[in-house]
């Protein structure tokens, strides 16, 4: 059994995932989202009590534990991954970090899987990053193969990087709540290439099921790091401070 924790967005999501005894199925059991009008800190670990109780464990019977490591909310990851590190410390469990890219691209790939004749033949995962700019990267179609290397810039120029990596026909499907903000400039752009999902997925449980699925990602709860893509916002603001007051 999987605890899983997404802190990457406001509301973000937890859930819990389970392997049959042949270890072969997989199955999410509870996901649930947050509430985006409570901070991360406030919330945890509380909810992933709540997460368990509604699958009717308990934190014993936790095998394994999986978080989200980036790229999104600086303030919320760091929660995330102190709680989840705190938990496994106490259990001695591993931890299996997971980017939000790989859970994106893990919704498009079970999308595809449920309707081949609509496979992209690229995945954008763009994630709201504030400051007028999205983290993004851009996958293959099986959405693990890197087309475009994780970035942190404007939706236009991130697009204007993607120029050499897109073929001139290639059709996009673009996840995450950058895609939704930002998709009349993706239109633009793309046209009737780029097939951008309305709706931002939960990602705890795609988190769980990777962990599950992938047990060679984990590592012990040290080793944890989060992906930030930038620099924190306080870390750019104390340099530019002090560059004024050198100035």
């Amino acid at each position: 059994m999987i605890l899983a924790l997404d802190t990457s967005s406001a509301g973000g999501s937890a859930a819990i995932v389970a392997r049959g005894a042949t270890g072969d199925a997989c199955t999410i059991v509870v996901e649930r989202g947050g509430d985006a009008s409570r901070t991360h800190g406030r919330r945890l670990p509380a909810e992933l009590m709540a997460v368990l109780r509604d699958a009717g464990a308990a934190l014993a019977d936790v095998t394994r534990l999986a978080v989200v490591v980036g790229p999104g909310s600086f303030t919320g990851l760091r929660v995330g991954i102190a709680t989840v590190q705190g938990l496994a410390l106490t259990r001695g469990l591993l931890v299996t970090p997971v980017s939000t890219f790989d859970a994106l691209a893990w919704h498009a790939r079970a999308a595809a899987d449920a309707a081949p004749e609509a496979r992209p033949d690229a995945i954008a995962a763009w994630v709201e990053a504030h400051r007028g700019e999205v983290f993004a990267t851009l996958l293959g179609p099986d959405g693990r193969t890197v087309l475009a290397p994780p970035t942190a810039l404007t939706p236009s120029a991130t697009l204007d990087a993607w120029g050499a990596a897109l073929a001139p026909r290639a059709r996009v499907r673009f996840l995450g709540d950058g895609a939704v903000r930002y998709q009349e400039t993706i239109r633009e752009r793309l046209g009737a290439r780029a097939a951008i999902d309305a709706e931002v997925p939960l990602l705890a449980g795609a988190v769980g099921w990777l962990a599950a699925t992938e047990p060679d990602r984990a590592v012990r709860p040290h080793a944890l790091v989060p992906l930030y893509v930038r620099r924190p916002d306080v870390e750019l603001t104390r340099d530019r401070r002090e560059a004024a007051s050198r100035g």
